[in-house]
């Protein structure tokens, strides 16, 4: 999920590295939206116990989001080396939070940290009906 301060501030959304990764893994799908601060209570309801939670909420509210679910081979853990670390002070260059992002707390992007992580989400940000299902003939030459 790509953050309001992103989306807010720029003509195009996606870094570079995302538009590479796009064609390489595949969009099942992909929603600019106005998140709910009850949608975003609930994704984010791991962390409602530590200080910053209410501040994230209300943060992740004051503008629009890019919600995407990819597909591919490894998806989460590629996906995770491709993001970077929590703390963009981590991060390689080359990834989205090395190149885009200055503090952990407006790190520009949310990835997935499992599969199951990764199911629940889809949940809440999609109907199953706002899913495409359907391979690239490209992936041909990118799996064996």
């Amino acid at each position: 999920m790509l953050r309001n301060h992103h989306t807010s501030n720029h003509t195009s959304y996606d870094p570079p590295i995302l538009k590479i990764w796009k064609e390489r893994q595949g969009v099942l799908g992909e929603s600019t939206m106005q998140a709910s601060e009850d949608l975003l209570r609930e994704h984010y309801i791991d962390l409602k116990d530590r200080p910053f939670y209410a501040g994230l909420v209300k943060y992740m509210h004051s503008g629009p989001v890019v919600a995407m679910v990819w597909e591919g081979l490894n998806v989460v853990k590629t996906g995770r080396m491709m993001v970077g670390e929590t703390n963009p002070a981590d991060s390689k260059p080359g990834t989205v939070r090395g190149d885009f992002c200055i503090q952990s707390g407006r790190n520009i992007i949310h990835g997935s940290d499992s599969v199951e992580s990764a199911e629940k989400e889809i949940g809440l940000w999609f109907h199953p009906n706002e899913l495409v299902d359907y391979k690239s003939h490209a992936q041909q030459w990118i799996y064996e």
